[in-house]
């Protein structure tokens, strides 16, 4: 509607013929209702709910360089951004400020990392880049050879990947994972039962079993490095439908693995670092003699029989089996589950990232 000014009476002064300061205030109260009226009738601007200069520069180079593919909701994405970036509070970072910077891949970093890279980045092509700033800035910040890893404390250092703002203990309460703690625990009869008939046939690389790390350790996986191993799941099918019936099982993606773990007496497995915080393993005590010993981030424990362990093995362990041969070896069974605090798009998102053929 067009602004009229008819619509708007006149004040008592203006009609009598008023000083002519009156009539400077009248032009002033004009003035102010027409800023109003223009405020009011403007769209807001989606670069304008971005707090900082920044922002704003990096999201409108973000729009000039990427094309948009008609296939593709870019909109929805759009708006993801703004809307997380508005949720942060003053003078912190957003996790979404590398999504946004589009800075280029360092040419130097390694050839492994420029492909889980370009794998987070056809995922975002597909599905949205909403939920996959921590992801993006820990695929650049920490599998770039520049990156400044030894900045981290040395009790933590995962060697394939770092999911960057993720609380971690050592040892996490069994309320972390309640749910599938106790169905392992349940299972726990049926389980070792199984442990025991494939135990008896023999430990051959020909019957399923392999060899890892130090001599003294083996292993008979069911699942190894998110495959399923289908001959071994065969002769253990009560305890592969307990691994199904888990809910945070990591069963799609290469950092995730389940199996049979024999550590003999008087081997010890030194300082080590596993592959990714993403993660935390159960162990399921099947066999622990006393002389048994699990060392996390220099916190010690022992296994239980028919009970669980939540450790995060990204910090520094080491496992020793200080027993004499009539101890017989140490069995646990041992099930990766994702990070409490790892979100469901996060976990969708590494799960094509590291997904077995890539």
């Amino acid at each position: 509607m067009p602004w009229s000014l008819d619509l708007v009476p006149l004040p008592p002064c203006a009609l009598l013929g008023g000083p002519p300061l009156s009539g400077l205030l009248w032009t002033v109260l004009l003035l102010f209702l027409w800023y109003c009226y223009r405020v009011g009738s403007d769209p807001p601007s989606h670069s304008g709910m971005l707090k900082s200069g920044s922002g704003r520069s990096s999201f409108s180079r973000s729009s000039s360089r990427s094309p948009v593919d008609p296939r593709h909701s870019a909109p929805k994405a759009s708006a993801a951004i703004t809307m997380e970036t508005v949720e942060e509070e003053e003078g912190t970072e957003s996790y979404l400020t590398p999504v946004l910077s589009h800075a280029p891949f360092p040419t130097e970093a390694a050839a492994e990392s420029r492909k889980l890279y370009r794998a987070l980045q056809e995922y975002a092509k597909r599905y949205s880049w909403a939920g996959m700033g921590r992801i993006h800035k820990g695929l650049r910040t920490f599998l770039n050879i520049c990156a400044r890893i030894n900045d981290r404390p040395s009790i933590q250092k995962p060697h394939l990947f770092y999911l960057p703002d993720v609380p971690s203990i050592p040892f996490f309460p069994r309320d972390a994972h309640r749910h599938d703690i106790e169905v392992l625990e349940a299972s726990y009869p049926i389980i070792i039962a199984e442990f025991q008939a494939v135990y008896q046939r023999g430990i051959d690389t020909k019957l399923g079993w392999s060899y890892q790390g130090p001599k003294g350790q083996t292993v008979f996986p069911l699942y190894n490095a998110g495959v399923c191993v289908a001959s071994n799941c065969r002769a253990c099918p009560c305890t592969y439908r307990t691994l199904l019936s888990l809910r945070t099982f990591i069963s799609s993606n290469s950092l995730g693995s389940a199996g049979f773990w024999l550590l003999g007496p008087g081997a010890t497995l030194g300082g080590a670092y596993g592959p990714t915080n993403t993660r935390l393993r159960c162990h399921l005590g099947l066999q622990t003699p006393a002389q048994c010993e699990l060392v996390v981030g220099g916190e010690p424990q022992c296994w239980s029989e028919g009970h669980c362990l939540l450790v995060d093995d990204s910090f520094l362990h080491t496992i020793s089996h200080n027993g004499g041969a009539e101890d017989g070896p140490r069995v646990i069974f041992s099930v990766d589950l994702w990070h409490p605090n790892v979100a469901a798009a996060e976990r969708q998102a590494l799960d094509y990232v590291f997904a077995p053929e890539k």
